[in-house]
């Protein structure tokens, strides 16, 4: 980067329907304090709720042209980049060159290839949802964020859809029973899943693989599902679920047919990262399930955990509604792009210092969220899935 002011451009998300922008108007101030100057293509958030006056007035400079933002920027803020964006994501390679940084969700273990096409741009890419999850990390924790969102729309998409009623009432016309909602996986979508279903009256409870989410699930006022499996490897250094064997797979879902059944409603939320989502719930349970319940399935961009799931759809199998929902965090575009954006100006203001943006490799937050620079694939993990050997000190191939 030269010299002057580092010039952050925030384009129009183009994803079909994605409404979230990078950067709202109330983080302009902290970039620019910090020696940038940021620039926001027009209209580039009036699906979020945020207006071109709004920015103007803290500090930002309006363009018309998406071509002009990548053309002037040194860095790019991307809600869904290439990768993260299977739409539309590649139209904007040839707009991107050699030493400009882009930073945004990328999905470079699941879609490893486009990680390959953005190296050959000489474009330095951070991938967000690869911010280690340290604790001095975790205000740059975009992932986590915009897995809140996703389960707390996850309840209220199943709500809609239910037949019944979730809290139990006492009335004239006599008592409503409450609804019975099940949540597989608890992470940090499925905790918000929880909490917003709990919230809304229903009984729940909750099922995952690694034995720590037990206190976690009871904090909430949900009862923990217990299954008599061999857990003991269920969670990675990282904190993430680790994938199991095939056979563990099978005996938990013979395990969970019973919990399945007695289900109003589930939510599911199981992923692995870099791999294709585990079947937790066969097309077996879902037929053991009554008419009207609700399958809500955050898994189905990665195959779903529901055999049933079909991304981007919804289906009815059985007499049960199985909504294969894709980017529910889009659905609160408002909320969702204030959240992401403090996320991403955190990771910002850590990465520049005397206003220059630096990718030190001695920097953890850095090494763990770059996957291509100087015209390679740099990250670890996403070579191997690649299968290209590791590079040397100076940047070749081994």
């Amino acid at each position: 980067m030269g010299g002057g002011a580092l010039v952050i451009g925030v384009p129009q998300e183009s994803f079909p329907g994605e409404r979230r922008v990078a950067l709202v108007p109330a983080a302009v101030p902290a970039l620019v304090k910090a020696g940038g100057e940021v620039l926001v293509q027009a209209g580039a958030a009036d699906g979020a709720g945020y207006t071109d006056a709004q920015y103007a007035e803290k500090g930002a400079q309006l363009v018309v042209l998406r071509e002009e933002v990548f053309a002037r920027a040194d860095v790019v803020l991307q809600v869904l980049g290439h990768g993260a964006n299977d739409k539309t994501g590649r139209a904007d390679l040839p707009l991107l060159r050699r030493d400009q940084v882009l930073i945004g969700f990328l999905r470079p273990l699941g879609s490893p290839d486009t990680v390959r096409e953005l190296a050959a741009t000489g474009v330095s890419s951070l991938a967000v949802e690869l911010v280690p999850r340290i604790t001095r990390a975790q205000s740059m924790d975009a992932l986590t964020a915009m897995s809140t969102v996703a389960g707390y729309k996850a309840v209220l998409l199943a709500a809609g859809t239910l037949p019944r009623m979730f809290p139990m009432l006492m009335t004239a016309a006599g008592t409503v029973t409450p609804a019975r909602v099940l949540i597989v996986g608890v992470g940090v979508a499925g905790l918000q899943a929880i909490a917003t279903a709990r919230r809304l009256g229903a009984v729940v409870s909750a099922y995952d693989v690694r034995p720590a989410a037990r206190e976690q699930v009871l904090s909430l006022g949900a009862r923990f599902v217990e299954l008599p499996l061999e857990t003991a490897d269920a969670e990675d250094a990282g904190g993430y679920a680790r994938a199991q064997d095939e056979s563990f797979y099978r005996r938990q879902r013979e395990l969970m047919t019973r919990v399945v059944a007695e289900s109003d409603v589930v939510i599911t939320t199981a992923v692995v990262p870099g791999r294709k989502a585990p079947v937790l719930v066969t097309g077996e349970m879902v037929r053991g399930m009554m008419p009207g319940s609700v399958i809500v399935d955050l898994a189905a961009e990665r195959g779903g955990n529901c055999e049933l799931t079909r991304a981007y759809e919804t289906v009815a199998a059985h007499g049960v509604t199985i909504i294969g929902a894709v980017n529910l965090a889009g659905t609160v575009p408002y909320h969702a792009s204030q959240m992401y954006a403090r996320t991403v100006t955190a990771f910002m203001l850590h990465l520049v210092k005397d206003g220059a943006l630096r990718l030190d490799p001695g920097d953890e937050i850095a090494r763990e969220t770059l996957v291509t620079r100087g015209g390679e694939v740099v990250h670890p993990r996403v070579r191997e899935a690649l299968g290209l050997g590791p590079l040397t000190t100076d940047g070749k191939e081994a």
